[in-house]
């Protein structure tokens, strides 16, 4: 039997994602990458025991009694002819189960856990968002494959497989110790004997989903993608006008009479020209479905005297902190912001505000209050000293336990006697190389490099880097020494091979308070937005409210899948709840980070065009121009003279050089890509264009002069291949926006997450 826990760093990862993280996270050496993430969440759920214990069990409480009544209402439901629908959505008619949604969001979660990442409902929810993408792609794709015929063969998954280049699994798990070479065969043995295993057996499934399923699905994406870029054929006069038009500049005189020139109060917009508009222009204006919130907040946010309360606290620790013996006992203990870091930092990487004056510090002396973003600050040198920016060392690594299971491998008697007898034979001339690859375990991330590697200051001085190991190669060792230490781990014979940028480095205690809002500050926030919401029952009494207190409502556009709102932050939960009611109705007091505010659904925008309303905004500007620039033509008449024209507008004929073939910003009249155009047609060349409507006026041009640049020194052929290569990848990514674009697509989302 293989132990099938190798496979679940990859288990939640697009195949071939987070190469680093995989190699980071077997390294016997540096065990915690992402140490701090989690101390800071350990940090915040204690004061969240600390300050809202009670609240928190009984939100608990009642969570779980809705949890239970919940599953069984539910289970009734279905149990009683009653049936719960288990579409996420729909693709072309095809359903996306929630379920197999669901369990694939739990393995790519527990995936980014395996590497230290916090699953915040932020992340959450973009996690969600793409493997949403994901699915409705894949579904449109496999409907073309089908069409076209394509399959993966089985001559096809033995090349993935068992090929030049495996899955990072597979290739980790059968890669032999001493050659360093992938093991094919032991890799095939494996696969033919889950093969003979139950369909519903766990190691089947595990492995058919997250490498076969992957194998399968990427192969048919490179088939179709190859079809696609095949099928554009660029031919050579195509190409040498393409770089010619690259290389084009034009110089122009010109008479512009800007839409300003006409009162806007003179051109009357109705609701008429927006829809004609709209329609004309229908692809630009399919809106998705969405609502309307308006809605008013209530700052919670700390005040002046939340800020004067922090600040006293700190003053009131000078003293004490700069009587205090152990700096990170006194921190501790203090219950500081900021934690203790006990590590020296270099002076290039020490970037906090005062900067100077706390590397100036004697050692045992505090520097302070001042203020680093939300909180007030006291700095204690807590010791000083020279070490490198990073290091750069190799290591031979005879090992005692099993990284994976924790089991001994070795007797501590023994490995110390082996790493002596391979300190005197690489001393006497061994290959270093070759006793990596025959020692060091297949876990630890050096061997594909012969054991070297390169590490930051800061990732050496981390909390699970081995710390004896850190010490040598830090602050004990030199250049080009080599030394046998013994970490947990097992036996390291370790060379020195550089160290960089040596400087100056400093361990600084940091005590600290946070800049919170007081229990008066937010009760005060809380009792203003429940008083309102009391007074704003429906969407009437929201705006007689607002005006009555002199409030200014904002308006926020919300779609399905949002999780966010601009200008309140994460905010899925209101998403939601914008979606289980109706037009009118008015929110609860709802907290949304320093903010409460009460919100009113005041528009539903199905799925379609919208109307002049909601279009207005958008295309009024545009349609008053229209309007203006056909007064101007008009006035133009047939003349067509610069001067004459100039004169009857009383402006002045202007001139513009320079101007690009390939960008449509002129200098001086900005993003004008009619213009642009018209200056390179040769109907215009020493003759006056016909009046020209432009985004900013209507325009009437002479094109003085078309010319090329410099093209440069790129050969032309690798400059036809570039641009061959550009208009083959935008062809494929064309074809598939094409049929994204018409397929027909329900997204349920938001009745499940």
């Amino acid at each position: 039997m293989v132990d099938l826990n190798f496979l679940k760093p990859l288990s939640c990862v697009v195949y071939g994602s987070f190469p680093q993280f995989v190699q980071t996270l077997f390294s016997p050496i540096f065990a915690a990458h992402f140490y701090n993430v989690q101390y800071n969440i350990m940090s915040i759920i204690q004061q969240i025991r600390e300050k809202y214990a009670a609240v928190s069990i009984a939100v608990i409480a009642l969570s779980l009694v809705g949890f239970i009544l919940t599953d069984y209402f539910a289970g009734r439901g279905s149990g009683a002819g009653g049936s719960q629908s288990k579409s996420l959505g729909t693709v072309n008619g095809k359903d996306i189960d929630v379920v197999v949604f669901n369990d694939r969001l739990q393995e790519m979660e527990n995936g980014y856990r395996s590497q230290g990442m916090d699953i915040n409902d932020e992340m959450r929810q973009q996690l969600i968002e793409m493997l949403w993408n994901n699915e409705v792609e894949e579904t449109i794709l496999t409907a073309e494959y089908e069409k076209l015929g394509l399959t993966f063969t089985s001559a096809d998954m033995n090349e993935a497989l068992y090929g030049q280049n495996p899955p990072p699994a597979l290739a980790q798990q059968f890669t032999d110790q001493q050659t360093g070479l992938y093991d094919a065969n032991a890799a095939r043995q494996f696969i033919n004997s889950l093969k003979k295993k139950s369909a519903s057996d766990p190691q089947r499934m595990y492995v058919e989903r997250n490498i076969i399923d992957f194998l399968v699905q990427n192969g048919l994406r490179t088939k179709y993608v190859t079809l696609l870029t095949g099928s554009v054929f660029y031919p050579k006069w195509l190409s040498d006008k393409d770089l010619a038009d690259q290389s084009s500049i034009a110089s122009i005189n010109y008479v512009s009479i800007p839409y300003t020139s006409i009162s806007d109060s003179a051109v009357k917009v109705t609701d008429e020209d927006i829809n004609a508009y709209v329609r004309k222009h229908k692809n630009e204006f399919k809106q998705q479905e969405s609502r309307v919130i308006s809605y008013v907040s209530f700052d919670a946010a700390p005040n002046a005297a939340d800020s004067a309360a922090a600040l006293d606290a700190v003053n009131k620790q000078y003293a004490p902190f700069t009587a205090s013996t152990d700096a990170a006992q006194f921190v501790l203990a203090n219950n500081s912001s900021t934690e203790f870091y006990d590590g020296y930092i270099v002076k290039s990487a020490l970037q906090v505000p005062n900067a100077d004056s706390i590397r100036s510090l004697p050692v045992g002396a505090v520097f302070g209050p001042y203020q680093d973003g939300g909180n007030f600050v006291l700095a204690k040198m807590v010791a000083k000293r020279d070490i490198p920016d990073s290091v750069k060392c190799r290591h031979i690594l005879v090992g005692t336990i099993d990284q994976q299971t924790g089991q001994p491998t070795m007797t501590d008697s023994a490995a110390a006697k082996l790493i002596d007898s391979i300190k005197t034979a690489v001393n006497g001339g061994a290959s270093w190389a070759d006793m990596v690859k025959k020692y060091n375990p297949l876990s630890d991330g050096s061997r594909e490099n012969n054991g070297e590697m390169t590490f930051s200051s800061v990732q050496i001085q981390a909390p699970n880097f081995a710390k004896e190991f850190g010490q040598f190669i830090l602050f004990d060792g030199k250049q080009g020494e080599r030394k046998v230490v013994k970490t947990s781990f097992g036996y390291h014979y370790i060379e020195i091979m550089e160290q960089k940028k040596i400087e100056p480095a400093y361990k600084v205690a940091y005590f600290s308070r946070a800049v919170e809002p007081s229990d008066e500050t937010i009760n005060n926030a809380s009792t203003a937005a429940a008083q309102f919401a009391a007074e704003a029952r429906n969407a009437k009494q929201f705006e007689d409210a607002s005006t009555k207190k002199k409030l200014a409502p904002r308006v926020a556009e919300i779609r399905p899948a949002d999780y966010s709102i601009i200008g309140l932050g994460g905010a899925r939960n209101l998403v939601k709840w914008v979606y289980e009611n109706k037009k009118g109705t008015v929110s609860e007091p709802t907290t949304l980070g320093d903010k409460v505010i009460v919100a009113v659904i005041v528009e539903e925008r199905e799925e379609g065009l919208p109307d002049a309303k909601t279009a207005r905004i958008q295309v009024e500007t545009i349609i008053r121009n229209q309007k203006k620039a056909k007064e101007i033509i008009a006035k133009i008449g047939n003349n067509r003279d610069l001067n004459q024209i100039a004169t009857s507008f009383k402006t002045n004929v202007l001139r513009a050089d320079s101007i690009s073939f390939y960008s449509p910003f002129i200098p001086g009249l900005g993003m004008e890509p009619k213009v642009t155009g018209a200056a390179f047609n040769p109907a215009v060349k020493g003759k006056a264009s016909e009046p020209i409507t432009g985004n900013s006026a209507v325009f009437v041009i002479v094109t003085e002069n078309v010319g090329l640049q410099s093209a440069g020194n790129a050969a032309y052929n690798d400059r036809r291949l570039q641009m061959e290569g550009g208009m083959k990848q935008a062809g494929a990514n064309a074809a598939f926006q094409g049929l994204r674009n018409a397929a027909k697509v329900k997204d349920r989302r938001i009745k499940f997450f």
